[in-house]
């Protein structure tokens, strides 16, 4: 649960209060519908009014871990499996048969008895401290030989002094209280988390299917790496090659005959062999770029904000250097995305901020374009999102129409 220091206190009992609310309802309304669904099985009426209080559950907990979600800062992914295609008896066959769907229903069984005791608890200790605080402000007002009994002793409070003790005694048990609170509502976000959320076997089946998903589109980006790298050196350098050398041949016939000739076709294959090794170079700068490997991300994306048209802020703070995986795939997608925004996006000025955390390098660009960007399939975000996903990064686009534009990707690494 997320921590927000004195928020959370209030938070916490509001929902305590409301809690008892909602437990009831849901309890009162799902267990006579679900005792008449079972009863009535014998007949067709008891599957479908079976599926509607088992529908009526579901929507029930969606609401709840919304309601969760804004008052304990716990997010709740929704745990259920894809409805089969089919008639609305198969739907509702693969609603009743799903695990998700009667731990939602677990949970409002639960809610009921558990939303007595928050409630209780909340209307027990906070009126007790809240009287005690501020007994210094209304003790004026009580009975002139106001008096506590504890024990076998009597004590009255007919004096400021002991006003102020009464004060001291309530921030005590307030002290107390606000922790058992917090307590409590990480308690409840905890079985909400475990009734409400996925399952371990869910959750796992879901990360191998991201690792599958991100595998297969690593190797897809890969593949079209490597036929970019392919089509580069024949269209480029290979041609050049050739050139040179048909270039040196017939110099080389010639040479006797002609000398002047030769000296012109030699100079040519000289110009040629400078071409090709422009290119090579340039496509080595592509595989892996130097400046990168010799003085890191921060050289290295300097250079490429440098060689952007427009102008462009660098911010870089990954210190110690991450994996070269990471530091390639954090220059490429930034590469790619600086020469996107100079072509596409009407930009006068854009931002590179490169930051680290406990388990990630999280890059982040910004542009003040006319936005409107999306992750269209064989587009350049999708390529972004591709090269992220060999090294199982993700990446995310915020593009309202109008702008700003925000790129963001994190890309895991082990420090």
């Amino acid at each position: 649960m997320t921590e927000r220091a004195n928020p959370d206190i209030a938070r916490i009992s509001g929902y305590f209060l409301l809690n008892l609310v909602t437990g009831l309802f849901w309890f009162c309304l799902l267990v006579p519908l679900l005792a008449v669904s079972v009863g009535t099985l014998v007949v067709w009426v008891g599957f479908p009014l079976l599926a509607l209080t088992l529908v009526l559950a579901r929507a029930a907990a969606t609401a709840e871990r919304a309601w969760l979600r804004v008052v304990l800062g716990v997010d709740i992914p929704q745990p259920y499996r894809p409805l089969p295609e089919g008639n609305a008896y198969q739907r509702a066959k693969g609603i009743i048969t799903d695990p998700a769907t009667w731990r939602d229903f677990a949970y409002w069984l639960v809610m009921l008895p558990l939303g007595i005791i928050e409630f209780a608890l909340v209307v027990a200790l906070w009126p007790a401290v809240l009287s005690l605080v501020f007994f210094p402000v209304y003790f004026n007002f009580l009975p002139a030989t106001f008096e506590v009994t504890i024990g076998d002793s009597v004590w009255l409070l007919d004096s400021v002094p002991e006003a102020v003790v009464v004060t001291a005694i309530g921030i005590g048990l307030a002290i107390i209280v606000m922790p058992l609170v917090k307590g409590l509502g990480r308690a409840h976000a905890a079985m909400a988390q475990g009734l409400l959320g996925p399952s371990r076997t869910r959750v796992l089946e879901a990360k191998a299917d991201h690792l599958s998903a991100s595998r297969a589109r690593g190797v897809e980006a890969a593949e079209a790496e490597r036929r970019r790298i392919e089509r580069d050196l024949h269209d480029g350098a290979q041609q050049r090659l050739v050139a040179v050398a048909m270039g040196l041949g017939r110099a080389r016939n010639k040479i006797e005959t002609d000398p002047r000739a030769a000296a012109e076709l030699i100079a040519e294959a000289h110009a040629d062999a400078k071409l090709a090794i422009s290119e090579l170079r340039d496509l080595a700068r592509g595989i892996y770029p130097s400046v990168l490997g010799d003085r890191g991300l921060d050289a290295a994306l300097s250079s490429l904000a440098a060689k952007c048209p427009i102008p462009v802020e660098v911010s870089v703070d990954v210190d110690p250097r991450p994996p070269t995986a990471v530091e390639s795939t954090a220059y490429f997608t930034v590469a790619e995305a600086l020469t996107n925004i100079a072509k596409h996006s009407g930009a006068t000025q854009a931002r590179v901020r490169v930051t680290r955390t406990d388990n990630s390098v999280v890059v982040e660009i910004t542009d003040n374009g006319h936005g409107g960007a999306e992750v269209r399939p064989g587009g350049g975000l999708a390529g972004l999102a591709d090269r992220a996903a060999t090294i199982d990064g993700v990446i995310v686009v915020v593009s309202p129409v109008g702008g700003p534009t925000v790129i963001r990707t994190e890309l895991p690494c082990a420090w």
